[in-house]
C-alpha cells in the first residue's frame, strides 16, 4: 500500500514509471519477435492460442520473478570461475539462451535458404503446439530475467516495476497478432526478423561473457534496417503497380 501511495503522491515515481514501461516495451521486443516467427511455422488454427499462451507464460513469469527479487538480485553474484572469468547466474542464463537463439535463428535461415525443402514440411509444422510452447518458455524466461534485473537497477518501487511489467505485456499481447501476420505476409521480412534474432542472440552471449554492448546500438542498427527493407517493398510495389498499368 505504501508503494501505492508513493506512486500516486511523487512525481519522482511517475517519472521511474513512464521510463521503465518504455524500457520494458523494448525489451519485449525481442521476445515478440521470436514469439511471431515461431507461431507462424504452427498451423494456421493455433497461432492466435500459441501467441497468447506465450506471452501470458511472459507475463506470470515476470510477475513471478518479480516476487522473488531478492533471489533475483543475487543472481548477479558471481557462482563459478572458468578461464579467470567469474560467471554469475544471471551470465550463464544470458550465454544459454544467447546460444538458443543463434542455434535456432540458424536453423530457420538454413530452412528458408533451403533450395530442396523437406516435402514433410506440412507434418512439420503440426508436431508441435507444445514444442513451439516449449521453446517460447524457454526464451520466456532468459527475457524476463533481463527485464527484471533491468528493472530492479531503476527502482525499488514494487509497484512502479509492477505496473511497467503488466503495462508492457499488454502491449505485446496487442502488437503480437498484427506483427505476426506482416511478417507472414512479407518473406522477405522473415528473413529480416530472423537476422535480427541472431544478432539478439550474439548480443546476449556478449553480455554473458561481461562485454556489454549498449541496447541502443542494437535498436538503431534494427530500425536501420528496417527502414531499409520498408524502402525496399514501397519500391517493389511501385514496380508492380507500372507493370499493371503497363499491361
Amino acid at each position: 500500500m505504501e508503494h501505492l501511495v508513493d506512486l500516486a503522491t511523487n512525481p519522482t515515481a511517475w517519472a521511474a514509471l513512464a521510463t521503465l514501461i518504455v524500457m520494458e516495451i523494448v525489451l519485449g521486443i525481442d521476445n515478440l519477435i521470436f514469439i511471431s516467427i515461431l507461431t507462424n511455422k504452427l498451423p494456421s488454427a493455433q497461432r492466435r492460442k500459441a501467441r497468447r499462451l506465450g506471452i501470458g507464460l511472459a507475463l506470470g513469469l515476470r510477475l513471478a520473478l518479480l516476487g522473488t527479487v531478492a533471489i533475483i538480485v543475487q543472481l548477479t553474484e558471481p557462482v563459478v570461475t572458468l578461464l579467470e572469468h567469474a560467471f554469475s547466474w544471471r551470465d550463464l542464463i544470458l550465454l544459454a539462451g544467447g546460444l538458443f537463439l543463434v542455434w535456432k535463428a540458424t536453423k530457420e535461415i538454413g530452412h528458408a535458404v533451403d533450395p530442396t525443402p523437406d516435402h514433410k514440411a506440412e507434418g512439420a509444422l503440426s508436431l508441435g503446439f507444445t514444442a513451439a510452447i516449449a521453446q517460447i518458455l524457454v526464451l520466456d524466461l532468459v527475457f524476463s530475467i533481463d527485464s527484471i534485473i533491468t528493472a530492479v537497477g531503476m527502482t525499488d518501487n514494487f509497484a512502479v516495476m509492477v505496473i511497467a511489467v503488466v503495462v508492457a505485456v499488454t502491449v505485446m499481447m496487442v502488437a503480437a497478432t498484427p506483427l505476426a501476420d506482416f511478417i507472414h505476409a512479407n518473406p522477405t521480412i522473415v528473413m529480416l526478423a530472423l537476422g535480427f534474432l541472431l544478432m539478439i542472440g550474439m548480443m546476449l552471449i556478449a553480455d554473458g561473457f561481461g562485454v556489454h554492448v549498449p541496447k541502443g546500438y542494437m535498436y538503431a542498427a534494427m530500425a536501420f534496417s528496417a527502414l531499409v527493407e520498408a524502402l525496399n517493398m514501397l519500391a517493389r510495389r511501385a514496380r508492380r503497380r507500372r507493370a499493371e498499368r503497363s499491361a
